[in-house]
């Protein structure tokens, strides 16, 4: 056998799109499944999409290793993206909750402003290659539906994207964003016209011609290859990350290898979280932590929350096997709600679901009123305004770093941030952290025409 050429093996390594082998068994397996047992995942579709679907694995696996490819995709990474994103060690919430040692990735920092650019810029690439006219997807927050828009117009592909009508109401900053940037917006109105209503509709449009376009999924979700593909392109977050982390001059003198003691980031349908996860899946001192939305709590029952992993059993959505949150009566997925448009979805990604059964990740939860409050902490103490999504973990972080010593470190994937939440946060919270709504906290201005 002719050896791999250096310079090819440097742009693999460079890109970290192999990860379908870790902890001594396949993530996933050829067919989509992930683990020994072969529970989650698979590929549940109408027979007339079973061919595109294979059409589209095969292309991602001839890609991920082709040296052009990889080029520009590393090369798109740092000049279009800003990649490597830094770390930042937040001193001042650390001082102020006392015990553990609080840092961000910071994703946010990314051009668009969150950590979905790093899918979206391989699934453009992808549908380049593929001669693909168009992209489509879904988008709950509008993050990711304007990271594709972005992607789209450098590529010169048509866009399309599905978005409930609640979160186009709340999130219309993103909305803007998207149609200045070319893309077709197309309101979801049906159910509770939010992320999993905004997947239905996208999936509808595709069906009707798949042979010209890709879905360009949003999360770690769907039909096999789309878990696999999406996790591949977010991968790049903790590899980076065990690289900065061990060479970060705040680290308080650790040797080179050292790591942080805790990864923690929000749950939705797990991109960021698998994102910054797979680089320590086999490192058993790192403790993995996803962060679900308690919501209004827990309590209060269906359409309160979105903690799937916490409250949800295996069932089918959207092509794949996953913990869903089913209605007791009809069985059919449950209403959901969490204040971060992101995160309010009845389903999760496989590779999450196999996680809670093996217990390599932990899932906790977090309100609705923790979440906020982190958000204005966050903002107050260190600067930095999150996305509510990114909240999720940093409300977390916030209740279990005075738990342990100050030697221990905790690792927050700073997914986005949080320009698109600022007018929902404060009419509907404002008052309780001093921002009034009279004179010109009264809201934006409107502009007469010329």
């Amino acid at each position: 056998m002719a050896p791999v050429p250096e310079k090819k093996v440097e742009e693999e390594n460079a890109t970290h799109l192999h990860n379908s082998s870790a902890l001594g068994t396949s993530l996933p397996h050829p067919d989509g499944y992930f683990g020994s047992e072969k529970v989650y995942g698979g590929a549940y579709l109408p027979p007339p999409l079973v061919p595109i679907m294979e059409a589209v694995g095969k292309a991602y696996l001839e890609i991920k290793d082709d040296p052009i490819f990889l080029k520009e995709l590393s090369n798109l990474r740092r000049d279009f993206i800003g990649r490597p994103s830094p770390i930042f060690y937040c001193e001042n919430l650390s001082n102020k909750l006392g015990g553990a040692r609080i840092y961000l990735k910071r994703e946010d920092l990314n051009h668009t402003g969150s950590h979905k650019i790093n899918h979206c810029l391989g699934e453009a690439l992808l549908a380049k290659r593929m001669n693909k006219k168009k992209v489509i997807a879904e988008t709950g927050a509008g993050q990711h539906g304007v990271a594709l828009a972005t992607c789209a117009s450098l590529m010169g592909l048509d866009c399309e994207i599905h978005m409930g009508e609640n979160d186009i109401k709340k999130e219309w900053p993103n909305v803007r964003r998207m149609q200045v940037l070319g893309a077709t917006i197309v309101p979801a109105t049906h159910g509770g016209k939010s992320l999993k209503e905004a997947v239905d509709s996208a999936f509808g449009a595709y069906m009707q011609d798949p042979e010209s376009m890709l879905f360009c999924i949003g999360s770690v979700v769907g039909p096999h290859p789309f878990p696999m593909m999406v996790r591949d392109f977010q991968a790049v977050v903790g590899y980076e990350a065990k690289k900065q982390f061990a060479e970060h001059h705040s680290c308080g003198g650790e040797d080179a290898d050292s790591r942080p003691d805790y990864l923690v980031a929000c749950i939705g349908g797990g991109c960021n979280s698998l994102g910054l996860f797979t680089a320590f899946l086999e490192d058993d001192d790192v403790k993995l932590i996803g962060v679900e939305p308690a919501g209004r709590g827990l309590e209060h029952g269906e359409g309160h929350h979105s903690a799937t992993l916490t409250l949800g059993k295996p069932a089918v959505i959207h092509g794949m096997k996953c913990y869903t949150l089913l209605n007791e009566e009809t069985g059919e997925p449950a209403a959901v709600h969490s204040c971060a448009s992101g995160l309010d979805y009845p389903g999760v990604g496989p590779q999450h679901s196999f996680f809670k059964d093996s217990g390599r990740v932990k899932y906790e939860v977090a309100t609705d009123k923790e979440v906020i409050d982190a958000f204005f902490q966050l903002s107050r103490l260190e600067g930095i305004i999150p996305a509510l999504e990114s909240a999720h973990g940093l409300a977390h972080a916030m209740k279990l770093a005075p738990t342990l010593s100050k030697d221990t470190t905790i690792l927050i994937n700073m997914s986005g941030r949080g320009d698109k939440d600022l007018d929902y946060v404060c009419d509907k919270y404002g008052d309780e952290y001093g921002i009034g709504k009279e004179g010109i906290f009264a809201g934006p201005p409107t502009h007469d025409k010329d």
